[in-house]
């Protein structure tokens, strides 16, 4: 008999998710089968699977070690990945952080998660970071893994939320899907005399081109929702600030392009004569665009040390050289 004790980071989750990531190669089939047979049980009691883990229960597999190791994925857990993005993305600001949850300040340049085996992000940073923290290890791996759960563009800086615990995961995910957590952008765009507004559409998206358009017709796409306000003219371009209420890829960027106010630095949806400009002055590689504020809400019961808390960065060095021109 093997027995598995449920942990902090695992807790919250149903016995049978927690089952299939722990033997991955049984099909659902067999952990029914078990719970039925009592092969599997849950604090030594007969169980459905949808029963919810708290930390602290057990687990009791009456089952050969032979059957077990035929489920596992073999050497699937390596570390290595994790702690290369650990020592390689250096220099990434921790904003916040508790048993929970952890907010990071991802710099210009660096994917929140990898588009090919090859690529490190700040996903499997994330994730080197709790191991040369000592508060994950690689036997965690092979039942939960830490992951970023909103998304910015490589070349888009700021805040992203991250979960260390499947509690963590669950309550920022709600969050996200209901709009309770608000999230703010500050940006550049090309052209002066712009007014508060609240910009809605629908998003279309050519996959072929990882490109997006915006349109007025709800067949065509998914429904965008912008608010933007001015904050100050300087020469030939804004600074404008941005809630996000649906968060679409490349939103903010196409949304403003379609109102002829397009952001600097930005070579896909801009214009490149402006961008140039800035480029050859500055040194611009990337779209001036930082999530630079979130705001919570209420959550005493659940996360009281963020609870209608307010969290802001500085805007990037660049935004205050841009000020000066």
């Amino acid at each position: 008999m093997r027995e598995y004790q449920i942990g902090e980071k695992e807790a919250g989750q149903t016995l049978l998710k927690f089952l299939q990531k722990y033997l991955p190669l049984a099909p659902s089939s067999f952990f029914y089968k078990m719970l039925r047979k009592k092969n599997i049980k849950y604090n030594k009691q007969k169980a459905e699977g949808k029963e919810k883990l708290k930390a602290g229960d057990t687990i009791q597999f009456y089952l050969s070690d032979e059957t077990l190791n035929n489920f596992q994925k073999e050497s699937s857990h390596k570390t290595s990945s994790y702690r290369k993005a650990f020592e390689v993305l250096k220099g990434i600001p921790i904003v916040y952080e508790d048993d929970h949850i952890l907010i990071l300040n991802k710099p210009f340049g660096i994917l929140t998660q990898k588009a090919s085996d090859q690529d490190l992000s700040l996903n499997e940073w994330l994730i080197g970071y709790l191991l040369h923290k000592g508060e994950l290890s690689e036997e965690d791996l092979q039942t939960f893994h830490p992951s970023v759960c909103n998304r910015l563009d490589r070349n888009t800086c700021g805040l992203v939320l991250c979960s260390k615990t499947i509690k963590g995961g669950q309550v920022l995910s709600e969050w996200i899907r209901s709009r309770d957590v608000r999230k703010f952008y500050h940006l550049f765009v090309k052209g002066t005399g712009l007014q508060k507004e609240c910009l809605k559409g629908y998003l279309k998206k050519d996959n072929k081109t990882n490109r997006v358009s915006v349109c007025r017709d709800a067949a065509s796409g998914d429904y965008i929702e912008t608010r933007y306000a001015p904050l100050a003219e300087y020469g030939d371009k804004t600074l404008v600030e941005v809630e996000l209420i649906t968060g679409k890829t490349h939103q903010i960027r196409a949304h403003m392009a379609s109102i002829g106010h397009p952001l600097l630095g930005d070579y896909k949806y801009g214009d490149r004569e402006f961008n140039d400009r800035y480029r050859k002055k500055l040194g611009i590689q990337s779209q001036m665009l930082c999530a630079c504020r979130l705001e919570f809400p209420e959550c005493e019961d659940t996360f009281p040390d963020l609870s209608n808390r307010i969290l802001t960065i500085p805007e990037p060095e660049l935004f205050e050289k841009l000020k000066l021109m």
